[in-house]
């Protein structure tokens, strides 16, 4: 009796030692511990340590770890919420030429823009007929002036025009019609000052016939660039204001509603620079042939000076006899 309990304290000793010892930190850790052996006791009676099943196999320190798989594809840029933005065209994320900024445009600025493209278009149109136009009154009126030049009276400088409807032949017709309603008359002022006034009215009307269209030119040349700007300071506001939802400042979502806005702008000066051009041109056009007109006042006022001397001069002579 008493050598079994000094063998059952024996055994309480040699576990107390065993778990104390650093072979149960290695067991922790994953390696084996090697059974202990208590003296006076069998190797059977002593409990093997269990072996985790991870530890069994142990890594080889000669093999090199995989390495994760690479890609050659570039991250998508990121909005400022973090969310990748995806391109919309292969040249970029977004493509920025001129009909692409228009389609994606406001309504009121895409209104604008055509506005603005009507109004180019009529200043071009306007333009080419009043190049025609002037060409050919110029050329019309030179020609009949060259033709009365030779003249001595009024009913051979109308022989002289023929048929042709012209200016000058109007300033002749008027000429003689005065002529004839004064023929009681024998005061030759009051017949040329009446002719004068008449000569006027139809300067009058040829110089409003001739500057048709140009106020046009001077309205687009003057509001394109003002209306132009309206459709960018819109653009510009509703830019800012999906900034705001958008709760981003990246560039790439910036850029594009700004572009857009300032393509009104752009389209503004395409429309006025050329009508301001066009517009002083034919300013100084319009001027000159005024001056070919008031040519041609003058040399129908010369014949009709002319047929009043022939004939109230005669009448004179022949009452002071």
């Amino acid at each position: 009796m008493l050598r079994f309990v000094v063998s059952i304290g024996s055994i309480a000793a040699l576990l107390a030692v065993t778990l104390a010892s650093p072979g149960v930190a290695q067991q922790s850790s994953g390696e084996p511990v090697p059974a202990a052996s208590a003296p006076g006791l069998p190797d059977a009676a002593v409990p093997a340590s269990p072996v985790p099943q991870a530890a069994a196999v142990a890594p080889d320190a000669s093999q090199t770890p995989l390495s994760p798989p690479t890609s050659d594809a570039k991250p998508l840029p990121a909005d400022g919420g973090g969310k990748p933005i995806k391109p919309t065209t292969t040249g970029g994320l977004h493509e920025l030429s001129p009909w692409s900024m228009f389609l994606n445009a406001d309504i009121l600025v895409k209104a604008v823009m055509m506005l603005l493209a009507f109004a180019s278009l009529t200043t071009w149109t306007i333009a080419a007929s009043k190049t025609i136009e002037m060409f050919l009154a110029r050329r019309r009126l030179q020609a009949a002036l060259n033709r009365i030049t030779d003249s001595k009276s009024l009913a051979e400088a109308q022989i002289a025009l023929g048929s042709s409807d012209s200016l000058t032949g109007g300033l002749l017709a008027v000429a003689l019609r005065e002529v004839r309603m004064s023929e009681a008359a024998f005061n030759d002022s009051g017949i040329k000052e009446r002719a004068q006034s008449s000569f006027a009215e139809l300067s009058r009307a040829e110089a409003r016939r001739v500057k048709f269209g140009m106020g046009a030119l001077a309205t687009i040349g003057a509001i394109s660039p003002f209306v132009g700007l309206f459709g960018t300071v819109w653009g510009i506001m509703n830019s800012f204001i999906g900034i705001s939802k958008s709760q981003t400042t990246n560039l790439a979502v910036v850029a594009p509603g700004i572009a857009e806005a300032l393509l009104a702008t752009a389209i503004g000066l395409v429309a006025a620079i050329p009508a301001v051009i066009i517009y002083n041109h034919f300013s100084r056009v319009t001027k000159n042939y005024m001056e070919l007109v008031s040519r041609a006042t003058g040399a129908a006022g010369r014949l009709l000076s002319r047929d009043l001397d022939h004939t109230y001069g005669s009448a004179h002579a022949r009452a002071a006899e």
